[in-house]
């Protein structure tokens, strides 16, 4: 029988997983972006080989996402979007997180909250690469073209920008200056995975 279970994170419930991110920023010294995206695919890697909770598999989700956006060469982010989203999963390349993710069902629990802060504070860069992925998925078909043989084209240049540039405004509007605060983390709407996008790997 399915049990539902619900609960709520206080500021300083908030508080030890931005400590954490700050501890496995530290850990990861000078690790490239390369390191930093391989070692959150196999976070992804281990989780489709365990059995973890629906809840969890949603949120792993969003991190092969973020993933995505960072691998994605139609979407080329600037270089300071580009660190923003990997200050983001740099929390995965520590192996000593939270809950070992050895611990049955319960070992993805804190990759899964980490996974949900980051997602709040990158709301964003994820609505304009959403958005970015439906405009390439709709025109590709149009044009006759497989979405994920576009890569780099003309034709997509000028929304890439125009949807960068609005998620530069909309960061500025809510932060206040520049890229905003790439330690805080601010609410936002959740989106589904509807479009192509050079995912890792499909979710059970």
């Amino acid at each position: 029988m399915p049990l539902s279970i619900s609960f709520e994170l206080s500021d300083q419930d908030i508080e030890h997983f931005v400590a954490a991110q700050r501890s496995a920023t530290s850990a990861a010294g000078s690790k490239g972006p390369e390191e930093i995206i391989a070692a959150a695919a196999q976070l992804l890697e281990g989780a489709l080989k365990a059995k973890v909770p629906d809840f969890v598999q949603e949120r792993l989700a969003k991190l092969d996402n973020l993933i995505a956006m960072l691998r994605d060469e139609g979407w080329s982010l600037p270089e300071e979007d580009r660190k923003r989203v990997l200050a983001a999963l740099v929390y995965f390349v520590d192996p000593s997180d939270v809950i070992p993710d050895s611990v049955p069902v319960l070992g993805y629990l804190d990759d899964a909250i980490m996974i949900e802060l980051c997602v709040r504070d990158l709301k964003h860069e994820i609505d304009a690469y959403d958005d970015f992925c439906d405009f390439r998925e709709t025109e590709a078909r149009r044009l006759g073209q497989e979405p994920s043989m576009v890569g780099r084209c003309d034709w997509l240049d000028a929304r890439r920008d125009e949807l960068q540039n609005r998620m530069h405004l909309r960061r500025e509007r809510e932060f206040g200056v520049g890229y905003g605060n790439s330690s805080g983390y601010a609410s936002g709407k959740t989106y589904l995975n509807r479009s192509w996008r050079p995912s890792l790997f499909t979710m059970r």
